[in-house]
């Protein structure tokens, strides 16, 4: 009888634990979170969805961060409407996305004069708006940027207000050398697309001979491919994604940064090293030792209940001081690749260059 009570009470004190636990998840979930960026421009965004005319069964939804004319006033740009929603996974245990504040001005107008393009490509099974927090701190430095989000491959998508989901070949549960080597040339289609469809929807209002291609994880990979295929390529960047063909073997002539995790990173590939033995052009890698593959995307700006912090790929630096240091590499790289200016590495404590790499 005694041992009842002892499990009856040690029950009824979870339960109170439980209780009060998601009673605080649910109040932190609804606290304002701010991904405003910060630079000499404010920034605007849209979204787009466009058809490859080459490929009939590729529509692609992209969204664009942008400079905005000087004294422009607008909405704030919801962070992810509609549809899009889906992407929020873990109901109280998560921020809610009605509760993001972007800092960004929905379909304001673009600002004057031309900037240079940055595609933006995403991990496997993300989407474009996972990554609003570096996306609008380029924008915000005078870069329009084009996020994409790939077709069959992203685990949400919205096209023609429909919700459309990863398929079994566009996001394999299992990711092999054969089905990456295959998936490759799509996603890297897409990025070269879409720079063409950026160019040519705003050529008054960008620079196309300067184009930079941005990508995390997978997105990486076929960022480093477009850079090889695309003339106008200033510099590819690639945050903690394995590259894959065939730049791997011939390398890039155009300037490029890797910047990965510690725990996840791909800093010691040996597709990592081969490329960047095979480069001719300015060859940068460093890594972040206490972040982790998720501190790349916006999760590591939201609220997460703690069990979802240890089950989610999140290391144990800030989440928002490792966007800070990665918007900080992006822009000082694309200033440098884009813009002619001299390259600086920023300072950061938190980050060790990667010397064995070159």
């Amino acid at each position: 009888m005694r041992i009842r009570r002892v499990l009856a009470l040690v029950l009824a004190g979870l339960i109170v634990i439980a209780g009060g636990y998601a009673g605080y998840s649910a109040v932190r979930s609804h606290r304002s979170v701010s991904l405003a960026p910060s630079g000499p421009f404010a920034v605007g965004r849209t979204v787009s969805e466009w058809q490859d005319v080459a490929r009939a069964d590729r529509p692609l939804s992209v969204w664009l961060w942008y400079p905005v004319k000087a004294g422009a006033s607008g909405a704030n740009a919801p962070y992810a409407p509609g549809d899009w929603s889906h992407l929020h996974k873990f109901g109280i245990g998560q921020t809610a996305f009605g509760r993001i504040k972007t800092g960004t001005l929905l379909e304001a107008p673009i600002a004057d004069g031309r900037f240079p393009i940055v595609v933006l490509m995403p991990g496997m099974g993300f989407s474009a708006p996972q990554y609003s927090t570096i996306a609008a701190s380029l924008a915000a430095r005078g870069y329009v940027v084009a996020g994409v989000t790939p077709t069959y491959s992203a685990n949400v998508t919205v096209l023609n207000d429909h919700l459309v989901t990863a398929s079994a070949s566009g996001d394999p549960q299992t990711m092999t050398d054969d089905k990456a080597e295959a998936l490759i040339p799509v996603w890297t289609a897409d990025a070269l697309f879409t720079a063409r469809q950026v160019a040519a929807a705003y050529q008054d209002h960008v620079d196309a001979r300067h184009i930079l291609y941005v990508g995390h994880s997978f997105g990486g990979a076929a960022s480093l491919e477009a850079c090889r295929q695309d003339a106008a390529c200033a510099g590819a960047a690639d945050l903690d994604g394995t590259p894959y063909g065939p730049v791997v073997d011939a390398g890039l002539s155009k300037p490029l940064l890797l910047l990965s995790s510690g725990s996840d990173g791909a800093a010691t590939d040996t597709s990592t090293r081969l490329l960047f033995h095979a480069s001719s052009g300015s060859a940068h890698a460093y890594t972040i030792p206490d972040a982790r593959h998720f501190d790349f995307t916006d999760y590591a700006a939201y609220y997460l209940a703690s069990p979802l912090r240890l089950l989610l790929p999140l290391g144990h630096i800030d989440g928002r001081r490792a966007l800070t240091i990665t918007s900080g590499y992006l822009g000082a790289f694309a200033d440098s690749a884009a813009r002619g200016s001299p390259w600086t590495a920023p300072t950061y404590p938190e980050i060790h260059p990667v010397e064995m790499l070159g």
